[in-house]
């Protein structure tokens, strides 16, 4: 078994690429995941697609086989050539999948570092690929440390203190062009996670929130926490509050623009639009009074967060570093104990055997079954207790596989039956991370 992840991210991808690499936790993702562990040579399968990246998360049988097989998918998906697909792609294997993973669950390879909207965006889908069957027993052993470190990370580093999300970079950004916001009205589309992110960055500034959703009570729900700052209105009025307000921060799920040119109409003064959507939301069109912003052009604040966090960084990466050792010796662990058990259990069933068999011809009274029982077990136990010890000890060591390989194949002991499912990672899907 090898960990294998596939990576696109801000780094290898413009917004354009990963548009049409985007999945949502719906039909497309189980449809596409169904088809990725039907490969013979990938047993498990986790989806990971935010605005910033898309990742696959796999336990394989063969890497380079079931790479192979995820771009043919892939590009039939993206309608993106497979060796456009395959230069783009990071590419990670074993100890570097698993270390790539930690990295991106503590906000390490976020666009924005320190970010905490990450962790729960991986949670979600690892609880999607769980429930639908997609994995099981390999894959939650490295997300129960991937959640493990990032909360590690969190709690010894000040990585996350004060926070600079995608959300709080494009309304740091419409500050920076406009000045005080305070009295502003901005309109914010949508009422998923990250425009509800927004409305609480402009609304802490003193802006008022036009929230445009096709769902209006669920919307009106939301917006009584902001006391009369935030108002409520359906999408059939976007097309006429677009052009009657200079500010514009869009976050919806579409699968499409949902803000085309044909509906924007000549205004003499400028506007600010921000697209925080993968797939945009808003149709790129030129226009001499109308700015739009793509989550990739808040780089220049994403810089400044980097500089800032530079030296929590360098320690994070640490943690992260001593969490991907400690999980490979944590596998190795248990794939020593099972072993070691069916090494005592062999040495038990010889035991009774032997006498059953004595007893069965008059060699030992039967009075005494259970005081030989007794003294054969320890015997037993005292004759594997060094071999015990040594291969506990070896577990921790880069050999221990061949160790281990050589101690099965003499006691004839078969993996398959000995690897229970000893831990399933737990998700938590009470209590969700959000970004400040």
């Amino acid at each position: 078994m090898h960990y294998l992840i596939v990576s696109y991210s801000h780094k290898n991808t413009d917004i354009a690429t990963r548009e049409r690499l985007a999945f949502d936790n719906g039909v497309r993702s189980e449809s596409f995941l169904r088809e990725l562990v039907a490969n013979k040579f990938i047993n498990e399968g986790i989806l990971l697609s935010t605005c910033n990246r898309v990742e696959f998360i796999l336990s394989v049988k063969e890497a380079h086989k079931a790479g192979d097989f995820l771009m043919e998918k892939l590009s039939e998906y993206s309608k993106i050539p497979k060796e456009e697909l395959s230069e783009r792609a990071d590419v990670y294997e074993d100890t570097g999948a698993i270390h790539h993973l930690f990295c991106v669950c503590s906000s390490l390879d976020s666009l924005v570092v320190g970010e905490t909207q990450i962790a729960g965006q991986l949670k979600s889908a690892f609880k999607f690929a769980y429930d639908g069957g997609f994995c099981s027993q390999k894959l939650s052993r490295a997300m129960h440390f991937a959640f493990k470190c990032a909360a590690s990370v969190r709690n010894c580093t000040e990585i996350s203190k004060n926070p600079v999300s995608v959300a709080s970079a494009s309304v740091s950004k419409a500050k920076d062009i406009l000045g005080d916001l305070g009295g502003d009205t901005a309109i914010v589309v949508g009422l998923g996670e990250m425009s509800q992110l927004t409305i609480k960055h402009l609304t802490a500034l003193g802006c008022n929130v036009i929230l445009v959703n096709r769902d209006k009570a669920k919307a009106e729900a939301f917006a009584k926490e902001f006391e009369g700052m935030v108002s409520v209105e359906g999408f059939s009025r976007l097309g006429e509050l677009l052009n009657h307000h200079k500010m514009l921060f869009s976050a919806t799920g579409a699968p499409h623009t949902v803000i085309s040119k044909d509906m924007v109409e000549p205004k003499s003064f400028r506007r600010y639009w921000f697209d925080l959507a993968v797939p945009r939301d808003i149709e790129a069109f030129e226009s001499e009074t109308i700015r739009i912003f793509a989550v990739d052009d808040l780089q220049e604040i994403v810089s400044k967060n980097l500089s800032l966090r530079e030296e929590q960084a360098k320690r994070a990466y640490g943690i992260i570093g001593r969490f991907t050792q400690e999980f490979y010796k944590w596998l190795q662990s248990l794939s020593v104990d099972p072993i070691i058990k069916a090494m005592r259990e062999q040495a038990k069933e010889a035991a009774l055997k032997e006498i059953t068999k004595a007893i069965s011809k008059g060699y030992l009274p039967k009075e005494c079954e259970k005081s030989v029982e007794k003294i054969i077990h320890n015997s037993f136990n005292t004759f594997l207790h060094h071999p015990t010890i040594k291969l506990k000890e070896i577990s921790e060591e880069p050999q221990s596989d061949t160790v281990v390989e050589a101690v099965k194949l003499l006691f004839g002991i078969q993996e398959d039956g000995l690897m229970l499912d000893r831990y399933k990672c737990e998700y938590d899907t009470t209590s969700k991370e959000r970004e400040e």
